[in-house]
């Protein structure tokens, strides 16, 4: 790296999955915060279509305004398709990147030296993004290519949860084997074809059952409450799987929990040291939602986050404990919130750990930072020292 010039960041954001419009929300974050006096910052959206291009360094045109959900193709610039791993053709060398317009010749963006993907979800934050940054030899931020794998697919986070002696709540999963299409009408019309499909339709059904009423229904490799649904009786289950079913052809059936939601956020301790946490906080809906949906999360200004959480001081450090646990299960790096729930008898249990969490104006991961004493600007920055310490390639 050239100590002369300043250290040059690709922020990276949109993306192919479900969660575009949040990854462009959060990208606009990192860019507005992000320290100019430090770093040289290339803003490269993902449009939904897969095509890499520079954008505007625009970031007040990436927040949610209004209701109003920004997107790559609203700030891209024109003539330009960033290439993250061939030049016209020929291999680049480790940290380059190149632009193309159709017939154009590549032109050199020059040495980057580490990329901030602030992607959500599938094509971005499940291992895709991570092999294919290895693979051009760039340092990246965040978790490695198993960690993010198996931290965005719920049925193998919980398992190593589970295989590392971690409190989850009880689940089912449901594979498109064990759900072939219905028509629509209803569960009566929904019967298996085949006397094997509908055997194991039944054992599914059987086990959903044990969880009792209600349920919670989601993609098995989703994020931001996209595809996720209440079920409070059969019929509900069967309009739930459908709907998570449009994102993701493995569901996942949960038990509802009763209790609060509280939330850690972690990152990966300086020079071999355990994760860091942050102050626990815990989610207040107040907009009349039943859950934390998308658009509680997103789009309702009257729900917000109680920091610390007001729960007893030593359940705040159990917490803590148990956020970093899971960090350190999955083989966490860089980043990561991890969610619980709280019952009333004071039993703590794992729901879920995001590998690269929302870092929007809504998002709780920097506001829990905030609250213990981490600015944005300073969380990018250990994020960045962070990954510049890895070597490039296969970690």
């Amino acid at each position: 790296m050239n100590q002369e010039r300043k250290i040059r960041v690709a922020v990276v954001f949109g993306g192919r999955g479900p969660e575009h419009a949040i990854s462009c929300a959060s990208g606009g974050t990192v860019l507005a915060c992000i320290d100019r006096d430090r770093y040289d910052v290339v803003p490269i959206g993902i449009l939904p279509d897969g095509r890499w291009v520079l954008t505007a360094d625009e970031p007040a045109r990436l927040a949610i305004t209004g209701g109003q959900l920004p997107s790559v193709e609203a700030v891209a610039e024109p003539g330009g398709q960033v290439l993250p791993w061939t030049a016209g053709g020929r291999p680049q060398e480790p940290g380059a990147l190149a632009t193309a317009g159709p017939g154009a010749i590549p032109r050199e963006l020059g040495e980057v030296d580490v990329v901030l993907p602030v992607l959500h979800g599938p094509f971005g934050e499940d291992g895709t993004m991570q092999g294919l940054l290895e693979m051009a030899g760039l340092r990246y931020v965040g978790a490695g290519v198993l960690a993010s794998a198996v931290s965005m697919d719920k049925e193998y986070m919980k398992l190593i949860f589970r295989a590392r002696g971690l409190p989850v709540g009880p689940f089912v999963v449901v594979r498109d084997r064990d759900w072939p299409e219905a028509d629509g009408s209803g569960p009566a019309a929904a019967v298996a074809s085949r006397p094997a499909a509908e055997t194991e339709r039944k054992r599914v059904l059987d086990a959903i059952g044990e969880l009792g009423w209600p349920v919670f229904v989601k993609p098995a490799r989703g994020g931001s409450s996209i595809g996720t649904s209440r079920a409070d009786d059969l019929a509900g289950l069967y309009r739930a799987i459908e709907t998570a079913r449009r994102y993701d052809r493995k569901i996942l059936v949960e038990q509802a929990i009763t209790g609060r939601e509280i939330e850690c956020a972690v990152l990966e301790g300086l020079d071999g040291a355990p994760p860091d946490t942050s102050m626990p906080g815990q989610l207040m809906v107040d907009g009349g939602e039943e859950f934390f949906d998308f658009e509680a999360k997103y789009l309702d200004d009257a729900n917000g986050m109680a920091i610390p959480a007001p729960i007893p001081a030593d359940h705040l450090e159990e917490v803590r404990r148990l956020a970093a646990a899971a960090f350190e299960a999955v083989s966490g790096e860089g980043l990561a919130r991890v969610d619980f729930f709280y019952t009333p008898d004071g039993e703590i249990l794992l729901n879920e750990i995001n590998t690269m969490p929302g870092m929007t104006a809504a998002s709780y991961f920097p506001k829990m930072w905030a609250a213990s004493g981490f600015s944005l600007r300073e969380l990018i920055d250990r994020l960045i020292t962070t990954a510049l310490s890895k070597p490039p390639g296969l970690r």
